[in-house]
């Protein structure tokens, strides 16, 4: 059983502010030494590394298309043991989910996977952020009456957001507390403590720290200010305990033969590959495997005793001519790549194993593609099917994903294609032991690809294919 408090901010619409309050209450709280764990539901990957930063916890993701209705409670329950508070950011409009992907009795009276579906999966009462200067003083409590009727999620209390003036506030805060309910903050503009933006979303933390870790610092003092710190506490205390036990990587990869040496597997991180859940490392360890990072911008060697390699999602594009000029790196991950060793890429992964990338040189472990910008970004979830067997996944086996991006490559897939998925043809390149596509996965959601990759990252080991053993390439 866990009984942490807990809650869920979520808002009407995209852009009504929701980062932006729960990266700030995330601060806040821990600026008062709570220890805060901090979530994000849907599938991004941006918004948890701002979570991070204001927390020193790995911010975590809750997605009921990804890892299963079942799991949600678990894999809260797992990253939020140990915490003072849990807060949850929601995704797009509270009812806004994959339409048509889930089942019609879903919970949450909304879209599947929606704000509304997680909050109601974890019994969490919900913070509703309200975009102020885009309603009408009192309209306000139309807008806010309107969320609470509908559906069957806890709306515990209003933040309101970009408010103009004393006296916008004090119409807003009384249409608002004319319903019965509470207003927990009063925002105005605040343009200071605003991340920039690019073509897919917030520019990710790790690619400006120094300023990222000033602004969150400057939204927890905003929330602090603007906030009743001790009311949102007492309502994310009134949340009733979770009787499920919390989520276990290594329950979830099973039980596994005891190897005389763990595979080392490198990952690559930086500010060019900065999204990958946190889960998927753990899973990693806890098949068997050391996980270690290498950063592709900075590290001209795979880190010593490397049997696998997994890269996964970020913004290759931002960074083309400076991972173009690491050339000796690039050179050591073609010879492995061409070599048959495991490498798992995603997306971004993609990007730098192909020929080039907008005229930039790239790895060429996936000989002849070109990776350019498109115009156009693709997004959305994904029912994919393995076209063939890799180092993570069987022919014919099912796995729920999400693409994200803003590039194309030609071709769309090699000789062996990967996935295929309604409405698409074959896509992503299967290539000896190296697997690469724009497919984003969340492990817990099919735990075998981390018991697959470190036993072909063993065999590899046990080949004498780890970097070091022998002559270098």
């Amino acid at each position: 059983m866990l009984d942490v408090p807990r809650l869920v901010v979520a808002a009407p619409s995209t852009g009504s502010g929701k980062t932006t309050v729960a990266t700030g209450l995330m601060a806040a709280f821990a600026g008062r030494g709570l220890a805060v764990s901090p979530h994000k539901a849907g599938p991004d990957y941006i918004d948890p590394g701002y979570h991070a930063l204001a927390t020193g916890r790995p911010g975590r993701n809750l997605d009921p298309w990804l890892t299963s209705e079942e799991l949600i409670v678990p894999l809260f329950s797992h990253g939020a043991d140990g915490a003072d508070i849990a807060i949850v950011e929601g995704v797009m409009g509270l009812y806004d989910g994959a339409a048509g992907l889930g089942p019609a009795d879903a919970a949450g009276g909304g879209d599947y996977a929606s704000t509304a579906h997680v909050a109601t999966l974890l019994d969490a009462p919900v913070v509703l952020v309200v975009d102020a200067s885009a309603a009408a003083g009192r309209s306000v409590a139309a807008l806010v009456h309107g969320f609470r009727s509908y559906g069957t999620v806890r709306i515990g209390g209003v933040i309101l957001n970009r408010l103009g003036s004393d006296g916008h506030e004090r119409m807003c805060r009384d249409a608002v507390e004319g319903l019965g309910l509470p207003v927990l903050g009063a925002l105005r503009h605040h343009d200071e403590a605003t991340a920039p933006s690019r073509h897919l979303g917030l520019v990710p933390a790790a690619e400006r720290r120094a300023d990222a870790v000033r602004a969150v610092r400057r939204l927890g003092e905003l929330i602090a200010a603007s906030c009743d710190l001790d009311a949102i506490l007492a309502l994310a205390r009134a949340a009733p305990p979770l009787t499920a036990g919390p989520w276990d990587p290594a329950e979830a990869v099973g039980p596994r033969e005891k190897q005389s040496q763990r595979p080392r597997i490198a990952v690559a991180g930086g500010p060019a590959f900065t999204f990958g859940y946190a889960e998927n490392e753990e899973l990693l360890a806890a098949a068997g495997a050391e996980v270690v990072r290498f950063d592709p911008l900075r590290d001209e060697e795979l880190p010593e005793g490397t049997s696998g390699v997994v890269i996964g999602g970020g913004f290759p594009e931002m960074h083309a001519a400076e991972l173009s000029s690491n050339e000796p790196l690039r050179r050591e991950l073609a010879a492995f790549g061409k070599a048959s060793r495991p490498v798992y890429a995603e997306c971004a992964g993609l990007l730098y194993l192909a020929q080039e990338l907008d005229g930039a040189a790239m790895c060429g472990v996936l000989a002849g593609v070109k990776a350019t910008m498109a115009s156009r970004l693709t997004l959305g979830y994904r029912a994919a099917v393995a076209v063939a067997d890799s180092v993570v996944a069987r022919a014919g086996e099912r796995v729920r994903g999400h693409e994200f991006h803003s590039t194309v490559t030609e071709p769309v897939h090699g000789d062996t294609a990967a996935w295929q998925w309604a409405a698409s043809g074959p896509v992503g390149f299967v290539q000896g032991d190296c697997v690469a596509s724009y497919l984003h996965v969340h492990w817990a959601g099919a735990p075998w690809f981390a018991s697959r990759l470190v036993d072909a990252c063993g065999e590899a080991a046990r080949r004498g294919d780890a970097r070091g053993e022998g002559e270098r390439e």
